[in-house]
């Protein structure tokens, strides 16, 4: 079959296709010809070698994280999924890649696509979808009528987490460029930040719970806009030694990370704030919950471009480039 792999860390000329065996199942795995497969920003970090000390790769290693396909065959102990089923699933760190004509996709993994849900628009949802869901429903609680502040409104995950939001009672403030101010109001953003005309850090106040998109001085400038008893949930790091001790790091990695993130946590305590990073880990009973408010229209996805399989790298150096709405998403089977 045919696949996008990375044969070493470094230059985007280390990622390339190639022809490879199919992947061999196990009892828990389903194989599933891929349909699908959305891009996220872990996909052209991971090549570079910036998760290198934390995801562990086979090199050459097949690419992508999310995809939504057709079960061809269902390994022995598979229950939940019969061949010719539709699924989407987030495959993220469990050892195999999206960017490939078949995939392995274990069984805890995956959730039926919901049914109103083409596979592009499926394809777009789960590592985002399960971002914000853990993000909200695990680390903030976020309750009815707290204020959730989400950064970059107009992004892959931005896009999704405000509609999550808002889905849970939630008041949301965003900041985008002036363009898309309607499309994030529409995704139900109550207060909206054109960051070419404001700082969001001059502006708003007051918020319960704080995505952390932004890394860098970013994050630390959120803080300036959480409340006393605030929870600061980020996406891109910097990891701390939690994540460390729940990833079963030696203690040289639960020391190095406790040194990176010693900042950010000493300022979120200034603040009376709570900081933690979040990875997030493929759930297909969570990813089930996400597709029943897909399937109800509760949550929309939000695509910015499709491109066929063979522009897959040009795909990614898209996303890289920082100005797409919403998700880009690579199609392999044409319908």
């Amino acid at each position: 079959m045919k696949a996008l792999i990375l044969k070493r860390y470094g230059k985007a000329d280390h990622i390339a296709f190639a022809d490879i065996p199919r992947p061999e199942i196990r009892p828990d795995e389903m194989l599933v010809q891929v349909h699908a497969a959305g891009l996220n920003p872990i996909d052209y970090k991971i090549p570079k070698g910036m998760f290198k000390p934390i995801l562990k790769f086979q090199l050459p290693a097949t690419l992508g994280s999310d995809l939504a396909g057709v079960v061809v065959e269902v390994g022995s102990r598979v229950t939940r999924f019969k061949v010719g089923d539709a699924v989407f699933a987030s495959i993220f760190d469990l050892g195999g890649g999206s960017l490939a004509e078949f995939a392995a996709v274990p069984e805890h993994a995956a959730a039926l696509k919901p049914v109103n849900l083409d596979f592009v628009q499926a394809a777009s949802i789960p590592m985002v979808g399960l971002t914000s869901w853990q993000a909200f429903t695990e680390r903030a609680r976020l309750k009815p009528g707290q204020k959730v502040f989400i950064p970059a409104g107009a992004g892959g995950i931005g896009t999704f987490a405000i509609q999550l939001a808002n889905h849970l009672g939630a008041k949301v403030g965003t900041t985008t460029s002036t363009g898309n101010v309607d499309l994030v109001r529409s995704l139900g953003a109550d207060e909206v930040i054109d960051y070419k005309k404001q700082e969001f850090e001059e502006v708003l106040r007051g918020y319960d719970v704080v995505l952390g998109t932004i890394s860098g001085d970013g994050l630390e400038k959120t803080l300036q806009i959480a409340k006393p008893g605030s929870s600061v949930v980020s996406l891109v790091g910097p990891p701390d030694a939690a994540f460390a001790r729940a990833r079963g790091m030696n203690f040289l990695m639960m020391f190095v990370l406790g040194l990176l993130s010693r900042k950010i946590i000493r300022l979120a305590k200034q603040r009376d704030a709570s900081y933690s990073f979040l990875f997030v880990r493929p759930d297909g009973r969570q990813l089930a919950k996400i597709g029943e408010l897909l399937e109800t229209s509760r949550i929309r996805p939000v695509i910015d471009k499709v491109v066929p399989f063979v522009q897959a790298k040009e795909g990614l150096a898209y996303l890289e480039g920082g100005r797409a709405k919403g998700k880009v998403v690579v199609q392999m089977v044409s319908t």
